[in-house]
């Protein structure tokens, strides 16, 4: 237990910054922390923080070492978690971060969930900002392209096609485009990723053989629903997913253009992090959205189609 106690208070510390904090946090004095560090140190051989009288920071070796440690920690906490938590029922309250645009296919679900969970507080942030679950606290993302970060985990949701979409007036006034490359005469409203400041790109141009097809953008937002309220004005022609353009399309307010052209899928996905005991909440939270939303038809009363889903 004394190494264990020894990782406790160097996580602990590097953690909080200070011996103090590390110390306050596990109910010891700073004296006790910073002994059980040196201690540590002395059987590792490597010294694991530099020490000022203002700050303590970790050496290249702590950093390293810091990272292992917390999973060995985490480990620990998921193992008990997990002998305590199988038999509870799931309550508490649920942090969820989804896209802006995802409350057309995620809303539909929530009440039957709440009906079925009562005891579980849902929490949805709506941002296109890309969260970081462990930092911020966050037990369960939906995001949509590839997953780069190795301690999250994700199950597939349902798959989204890309349209290009203008309002009746737009094409009345301008004529509908025919090939990608009339596109070059048009008025474009483009989504702006709020992450990295990138313009969406638009599918059709990246299979286009001809020359570079150059859009002429009249707008660019970091808000895919600004997106559609600008094409429902008459603005220009935008790039946006099929769930979203779904009601205006049924009701005639948008028309699609170049869609033989167009086979573009995007993919949404659960996440949350890997490292970590998937609780009771969660776990009956993912299982929900991929029943109802489930790209793989796991429930065959569910339509795999998008917008069938989202209705």
């Amino acid at each position: 237990m004394d190494k264990l106690s020894g990782l406790l208070a160097f996580v602990k510390t590097a953690d909080l910054g200070s011996f103090v904090a590390a110390g306050r946090s596990l109910e010891l004095s700073a004296s006790a922390i910073g002994k059980a560090v040196a201690r540590l140190e002395h059987e590792v051989g490597v010294r694991l923080l530099q020490r000022s009288t203002r700050r303590i920071q970790l050496t290249e070796e702590g950093r390293l070492f810091h990272e292992r440690c917390r999973r060995i920690l985490d480990d620990l906490t998921d193992a008990q978690a997990m002998l305590s938590q199988v038999k509870e029922v799931p309550r508490g309250r649920l942090r969820i971060s989804a896209p802006i645009v995802g409350y057309h296919f995620l809303l539909p679900v929530i009440p039957d969930f709440a009906s079925r969970y009562p005891e579980v507080e849902l929490d949805i942030n709506f941002t296109d900002r890309t969260v970081d679950l462990i930092d911020e606290r966050v037990d369960v993302a939906i995001r949509s392209g590839d997953l780069p970060d190795s301690r999250l985990v994700s199950r597939p949701l349902n798959p989204f096609r890309l349209l290009l979409c203008a309002s009746p007036g737009y094409l009345m006034q301008h004529g509908t485009p025919r090939v990608a490359s009339d596109l070059e005469r048009h008025a474009t409203v483009r989504f702006r990723h709020p992450n990295s400041g990138k313009l969406l790109e638009w599918p059709m141009l990246r299979s286009t053989a001809d020359a570079e097809i150059r859009l002429r953008t009249v707008l660019a937002c970091n808000n895919m629903e600004a997106v559609l309220g600008a094409t429902l004005r008459g603005m220009g022609i935008a790039c946006m997913p099929d769930f979203l353009a779904r009601d205006m399309l049924a009701n005639g307010r948008l028309l699609t253009v170049l869609e033989a052209e167009l086979n573009a899928v995007g993919q949404f996905n659960a996440i949350w992090p890997s490292r970590r005991y998937l609780s009771p909440k969660v776990r009956v939270f993912v299982d929900h959205l991929c029943r109802h939303l489930s790209a793989s038809g796991e429930d065959s009363s569910v339509p795999t189609n998008p917008l069938d889903a989202a209705s």
